[in-house]
């Protein structure tokens, strides 16, 4: 009986360690997530494939707007995420070389355009584009039109600001305020501080006949436009400018409950607000630019993936296979694009967001795109913050000194950046 037993135990210790073997060789995924709007279907996903294949995936989502911070942290740990987010050019030169060459990789084939995907200065294919987005000024029309208004008016920044004031000068009567909050705290300052000064940016660009690389400095040529628009969203708000620096106020939900008639966003947030404002749409950053009647919506894209080609070779299959899973499986992939929009690959279904639809009819209609110039701002944590700091004190205070100030930093901080971050 003795001998059975051992025989048994022995078996048992074969099969575990066969087992823990099988299990070391299939490796595992750690996927260090961007996006804070698909934190819940990323769990959902990771659990999915877990069940499916016995790999473990593990999905942390950095808070919004501590991306860069959470990343350098994870990096140095011993279990570092196999699978994280290279979104620009900066980033390209900062972790480009813990990034996996992902040239004619079975993920690479899976795409349907290089227009999103990133390279180092050898050549290597470091990070691909894994959704296309869009942002500008979130409308729902029905508060619009209930104000007396026609989405018709909204179509430079003329009729944009006549709109706004009327609807901010009788909220008490209307129920509703034009603009929902424009929050500095590190939740929301991204939405102006990156996004709406993409408009800054771009027509510089613009006039520059296009950027193939980070200028070392900027005119400010159009930051009077960025003031009509920030001075007309923080001016006609459910909330005192002077209390926006330290947060608190849920702009998507002002939204979704009817309080406000506009919301400075992009395309993800189209899941979340649909359900309650179902013809919810979007319009261009208008700000006084000659023209701007052809002017289209933000498009782009800073969702890059990349593989850490430090992990083992185990790992990098791994999360390889899961990456292909996620845009050829039926399931995962309608998954991605309810949460995320486009995404660039051959098998994915088609999307049905709303924002990306109107960016696509603008498109149509022969209005300009405006692409992501944003994607440049050199040494971004720092540039950023610097400019919190000056709208900060020009909320609390809109004089002429004060916005100087926010000039500053705006134009001489990214020169500053520029040298900070390039030598």
């Amino acid at each position: 009986m003795k001998k059975i037993i051992a025989l048994a135990l022995t078996l048992i210790m074969v099969f575990a360690l066969a087992a823990s073997a099988s299990a070391a060789d299939s490796g595992s995924v750690y996927w260090l997530n961007f996006k804070p709007e698909l934190d819940e279907a990323a769990q959902q996903l990771a659990s999915m494939y877990t069940e499916e294949t016995g790999v473990p995936v593990k999905v942390v989502t950095a808070a919004s707007g501590t991306y860069s911070q959470t990343l350098t942290s994870e990096m140095d740990k011993s279990s570092a995420p196999t699978l994280f987010v290279i979104g620009n050019q900066a980033g390209v030169k900062e972790w480009g070389e813990f990034a996996m060459d992902l040239t004619d990789t079975p993920i690479a084939n899976e795409l349907n355009t290089d227009a999103y995907n990133l390279y180092d200065e050898d050549g290597r294919l470091v990070s691909i584009g894994y959704c296309f987005e869009c942002y500008g000024i979130i409308v729902n029309p029905d508060l619009i039109e209930a104000a007396g208004h026609s989405m018709d008016e909204l179509v430079n920044f003329e009729g944009l600001k006549a709109v706004a004031e009327d609807i901010h000068a009788r909220a008490d009567e209307l129920g509703f305020d034009a603009f929902s909050s424009s929050d500095m705290d590190s939740s929301s300052s991204w939405r102006f501080t990156g996004h709406m000064a993409n408009l800054e940016y771009y027509y510089e660009e613009r006039d520059a006949g296009g950027w193939t690389e980070c200028p070392p400095e900027l005119t400010g040529a159009y930051m009077e436009n960025f003031k009509n628009l920030y001075d007309l969203c923080i001016n006609n708000s459910l909330t005192d400018p002077a209390d926006l620096a330290t947060g608190g106020h849920d702009a998507e939900n002002e939204f979704k409950t009817g309080k406000a008639a506009f919301f400075v966003n992009g395309s993800w947030e189209y899941a979340a607000v649909s359900e309650a404002v179902p013809n919810a749409t979007m319009i261009p950053y208008y700000c006084g630019v000659e023209g701007e009647e052809k002017a289209g919506l933000n498009c782009g894209t800073e969702n890059c993936w990349a593989i850490n080609d430090t992990v083992s070779d185990a790992d990098k299959q791994a999360t390889m296979d899961f990456m292909v899973w996620l845009v050829t499986d039926p399931e995962a992939s309608q998954i991605m694009v309810d949460q995320l929009g486009v995404l660039p690959y051959k098998q994915v279904p088609e999307s049905t967001n709303g924002f990306l639809a109107a960016a696509n009819e603008y498109a149509a209609n022969g209005h300009y795109v405006m692409d992501w110039a944003t994607n440049y701002q050199p040494n971004v944590d720092d540039y950023r913050a610097a400019l919190v700091s000056a709208l900060n004190a020009y909320n609390a205070d809109q004089s002429d000194a004060n916005w100087e100030l926010v000039k500053t930093a705006f134009v001489d901080g990214w020169a500053v950046q520029y040298q900070a971050a390039n030598g």
